[in-house]
């Protein structure tokens, strides 16, 4: 929910953390260039807002609501934000905008905002007493022959495991038709998620010395899976829960809502990856709580080249707000139900753990979800080092180590300098993949090569 105009008040945003906010390093650079008076007209600021007009082919009307980091633009670019609303951004960066009154186009943009907030806060208020009722018995029976359709695709996929392991992983490299159809089997039988998986499966043949060790392991987890569909009404509501979430049952927000827990903190923005297809754009978000220590991983979708997200999370900045959770049996999948305030930047110390804190987050976590494949978490005091072989690694001060997963490293190795860091990444007991590191109060984002 948007705050109050009255409640709001700008927040102090760094040139690196406006330059976060472009969805690839081409509006990143127009951006840059477009960060001078020259290029506008009729710039300008309040509390709540900033705003100007872009000089181009056309004259663009750019405007930016600062309690959330939100842009818009009148031009036709599909890229959210453009290089204008970028430009804008490094602006109110280096507090080069004087201030005045908005003009009546950026209010009228701020009033629609702030009208579509309060209609999603009525309706979630309202909850699934205020929605059409719905008809339990028809909902009963497509509930009953989806989960039919699941499990005949489930004993297909069983099937499927025993023939593989039966004939060996030998010559499983030269396949390319064999998880593409079983996958496709697999969305045939209403479950989505399952069907991801078996694709995945397609990368990891040759990808390493050990990649049948990780076969083995991939292979078991959904073996694991169609066991556990069997006994389904057997087991714990939240890890029945967990369950169905993975095989591709989606839960409606409203359920969420009304099921998940909630929690409020000061929320910190410690990781982000998107992925760009033809058809949509998948934000992860990343979000630790200031207080608490609990990570929230945030999901966002966008079909189509003209769509946005939902949400706008700037790293390195914490907003106070009430999250909830997707019901779990180790809770991690989130959504923001309610921001409480403005957007800050973070400067002071994160809840983190010890190397030996994290395995031991990660036994707990899969203890209770034997489905959970990686866990979140803030490392604290490591140093990234590489071995005689050229393996890296992260280290803590009592000399024990993990291993170190893709990302920049080098850009890692130069950012410590040998001196410890702190690191938001993924741990898959295994290895932990970097997203992002924290030095002196300032958060660098790892993403890229390895």
């Amino acid at each position: 929910m948007l705050p109050r105009p009255d409640t709001m008040s700008a927040a102090p945003l760094t040139a690196e953390q406006a330059l976060a906010l472009a969805p690839d390093t081409s509006v990143a650079s127009a951006g840059q260039k477009l960060a001078t008076e020259r290029s506008w007209q009729g710039l300008g600021r309040d509390g709540r807002a900033a705003w100007g007009e872009c000089k181009g082919s056309a004259l663009y009307q750019v405007r930016v609501d600062l309690s959330d980091l939100a842009t818009k633009c009148t031009c036709p670019s599909r890229k959210f934000p453009c290089k204008h609303a970028v430009g804008l951004l490094l602006l109110v960066s280096a507090e080069r905008l004087p201030s005045g009154t908005p003009p009546e186009w950026v209010a009228d943009w701020l009033g629609k905002r702030s009208t579509t907030a309060e209609r999603k806060a009525k309706r979630e208020a309202a909850g699934p007493e205020g929605a059409a009722p719905a008809d339990p018995e028809a909902r009963s029976k497509r509930t009953t022959e989806r989960h039919t359709r699941i499990q005949r695709g489930l004993e297909g996929l069983s099937l499927w495991l025993e023939d593989l392991v039966r004939n060996g992983l030998a010559g499983l490299e030269a396949e390319t038709a064999l998880w593409n159809t079983q996958a496709a089997r697999l969305v045939d039988a209403q479950a989505p998620g399952l069907a991801s998986q078996v694709r995945q499966l397609a990368a990891l043949p040759g990808s390493g010395p050990d990649w049948p060790r990780r076969m083995l392991d991939r292979l078991g987890r959904l073996a694991l899976v169609t066991e556990a569909w069997k006994k389904l009404d057997e087991l714990p509501p939240l890890l029945a829960a967990d369950l169905r979430a993975l095989v591709g049952i989606s839960l409606r927000e409203e359920d969420v809502l009304a099921q998940g827990e909630r929690v409020t903190d000061s929320w910190v923005t410690v990781g982000q990856e998107l992925e760009d297809t033809e058809r949509v754009r998948t934000q992860r978000t990343y979000l630790l709580g200031a207080t608490s220590g609990r990570t929230a991983l945030v999901l966002q979708f966008a079909a189509g080249p003209g769509a946005r997200f939902a949400e706008s999370f700037l790293p390195g900045t914490a907003f106070p707000a009430e999250l909830v959770y997707w019901p779990s049996a180790a809770p991690q999948r989130a959504l923001v139900h309610e921001r409480k305030g403005e957007v800050r930047p973070h400067s002071e110390p994160l809840p983190s753990v010890t190397l030996e804190g994290l395995c031991q987050l990660f036994a707990s976590e899969l203890a209770r979800n034997p489905f959970r494949e990686r866990t979140a978490a803030m490392l604290g005091a490591v140093v990234p080092v590489v071995d005689g072989g050229r393996r890296w690694w992260l280290r803590d001060a009592t000399g024990a180590a993990i291993r170190l997963g893709a990302c920049d490293r080098w850009r890692l190795l130069a950012l410590s300098g040998g001196r410890p860091v702190d690191l938001f990444g993924e741990w898959d007991g295994d290895e932990l993949r970097p997203l992002s590191a924290r030095v002196e109060g300032r958060l660098h984002p790892l993403g890229g090569p390895s």
